[in-house]
């Protein structure tokens, strides 16, 4: 890379996405009320997809006005069922819950990115995955939240599909690394279409 590039984000897995491609990257973690812009987002009526966007240029902007000169990567993934957006469980049973109301039907998992520099949006891009959960029984649900919160917890719709969380899909369409929080084909095109990565 001819310049810093920065993940601003504290996601494990995005970092390692950037790692196993070999994008050389550094990690700042932006301070962003994510709850806060939600709400006022959806009093306004903003799409699900508006939302995952409009979070990704806040984390990107905030790090890249901190850090002229560097290329920083803002990331956000909303997941969207029937109009409503589901956010990361609070509790066990939060995550219980939403999975309950997700079971036998299909939702969207929105993958948005965008790029600053100078902190001036240079690149965006959202994916889009659709998704069907198959019908799971109560107890599978909660044997399922009790083995995996500690990773769940953290994950909107509360599954990993890159762990046990594969087992509750019946059908998924679209870019895995979409699911993972990343459209990093897209980010990796760009990146190698302004001479940043060797081709």
């Amino acid at each position: 890379m001819p310049q810093p590039f920065i993940l601003a984000s504290g996601s494990e897995i995005r970092h390692k996405l950037l790692d196993q491609a070999g994008v050389q990257h550094q990690i700042a973690k932006p301070r962003v009320d994510e709850d806060m812009i939600k709400a006022a987002l959806l009093a306004e009526d903003a799409t699900p997809r508006d939302i995952a966007d409009a979070l990704a240029e806040m984390k990107a902007t905030k790090i890249s006005e901190k850090n002229p000169g560097a290329l920083v990567l803002g990331c956000d993934q909303v997941l969207d069922h029937r109009g409503t957006l589901l956010s990361k469980p609070q509790t066990a049973q939060d995550a219980i819950n939403q999975l309950q109301a997700l079971r036998g039907d299909r939702h969207s998992l929105l993958s948005a990115a965008v790029l600053c520099e100078d902190g001036k949006p240079i690149w965006r891009h959202v994916g889009q995955v659709r998704l069907r959960m198959r019908e799971i029984s109560d107890g599978y649900l909660q044997d399922y939240v009790d083995r995996n919160w500690n990773s769940i917890r953290y994950a909107v719709g509360c599954y990993k599909l890159e762990e046990e969380g594969v087992r509750l899909f019946s059908n998924i369409q679209g870019d895995y690394f979409h699911v993972l929080g990343m459209p990093l084909l897209e980010l990796l095109n760009y990146l190698t279409l302004r001479g940043d990565l060797p081709t």
